[in-house]
């Protein structure tokens, strides 16, 4: 089990880096890619939940204080932990493959000044949302592997924000790109 902990840890690190390396490199072609929370402030209300999730992936992991009623296992089986870790690697992979394919219409957030070209190719052939089902999975994933109340409300909490950010998103590329967005909508459905 502890081998498992260890691993979603490193494989939200990954997560992380990954995100930051794209923001990084678009940054220096001059594009804003971290927009989060400056369309609508209450999405920043997501970032407590995720320092709970981080925060409680490291007790389990490392042994940092935590009340244990917060971390106390639903179930104390290992095997459903390798089924969540395997999620997390797919959730990971096809992270870094939509990074790939959505190039440097990348954003964290919606860009209303600056957004790129409608990605189409890819990931985004399969799933008009594909980095958002990427997270959705790999805190499914995490939750199997440390199968607490912290993480379990979390994975709700983000699937909400994440549907609603969906909806945002999509109200904004019907204006932004119209007919195209329109023809893409009927092609892609909008999770799997």
């Amino acid at each position: 089990m502890r081998v498992q902990y260890i691993i979603s840890i490193v494989l939200f690190v990954i997560l992380i880096i990954m995100v930051q390396v794209r923001a990084v490199m678009l940054r220096e072609r001059g594009i804003r890619v971290i927009v989060f929370g400056q369309t609508d402030k209450s999405d920043l209300f997501l970032v407590p939940f995720v320092l709970a999730v981080i925060y409680t992936a490291l007790a389990d992991t490392t042994g940092l204080p935590m009340w244990h009623i917060l971390t106390r296992p639903f179930w104390n089986s290992t095997i459903p932990g390798w089924i969540g870790l395997a999620l997390c690697i797919v959730a990971v992979t096809g992270f870094a493959m939509s990074l790939a394919a959505f190039g440097d219409s990348f954003r964290v957030g919606i860009d209303e000044k600056k957004s790129g070209e409608l990605v189409t190719t890819g990931m985004f052939a399969f799933s008009r949302n594909p980095i958002y089902l990427c997270f959705i999975t790999f805190f499914i994933g995490l939750f199997i592997i440390h199968r607490n109340i912290v993480i379990f409300v979390s994975v709700i909490v983000f699937a909400l924000a994440i549907h609603r950010q969906i909806l945002r998103e999509e109200s904004f590329m019907k204006i932004h790109y119209g007919k195209e967005y329109e023809e893409y909508c009927k092609k892609v459905r909008r999770y799997l």
